[in-house]
């Protein structure tokens, strides 16, 4: 059960690098934006299904989507909250991993 935990942060920190990465790309980064906060909010709502994972999703599509709050990482405060501030094991048993793939 821990390990899937972990799975979950791993995968939350690389969506949150993903996301952050629009900010190095002048001009066409908030572009991609566009593309990438419905990606994110599904993604989200995958990892953390129920009422406190819609909730988080809608709030990654807005984050996503507004300009200059990139920065921000949504999947690891997500974790955060899941994990250590409300402490929800039962997270563990339902969360649905989903495989990323690395393009290189």
């Amino acid at each position: 059960m821990k390990n899937k935990k972990y799975k979950l942060l791993k995968k939350g920190i690389v969506y949150d690098l993903i996301g952050m990465a629009s900010l190095a790309i002048p001009f066409v980064g908030p572009f991609l934006d566009i593309l990438w906060a419905p990606y994110a909010a599904k993604k989200m709502l995958d990892m953390y299904p129920g009422k406190k994972g819609k909730i988080a999703s809608v709030l990654t599509f807005i984050e996503e989507i507004l300009p200059g709050t990139d920065i921000i990482p949504s999947f690891t405060i997500m974790w955060l909250y899941t994990f250590v501030i409300s402490k929800e094991g039962v997270m563990d048993e339902d969360a649905k991993i989903i495989e990323v793939e690395v393009i290189q």
